[in-house]
């Protein structure tokens, strides 16, 4: 019967791991969650990608039009 109880610790031992690495996980979640949420340029729905783009026909980066206005 000896060996009963220090499986038995072993196993309580696991369990407290487990539990404890499961803590941590839910405080990392937590503070990340913070970190977005105060990180600047993050604040709105906008794609910083897209940010400013409007719909539609857009002016040539090149200056196409530039050149057909001096033609004409």
């Amino acid at each position: 019967m000896a060996s009963r109880p220090k499986v038995t610790q072993q196993k309580r031992a696991r369990e407290r791991a487990r539990q404890e690495r499961q803590q941590e996980k839910v405080r990392r979640r937590e503070e990340a969650k913070v970190r977005r949420a105060n990180t600047p340029g993050h604040a709105g729905d906008e794609d910083p990608d897209i940010a400013g783009i409007i719909p539609g026909p857009q002016p040539s980066p090149w200056g196409d039009e530039e050149e057909e206005n001096e033609r004409t």
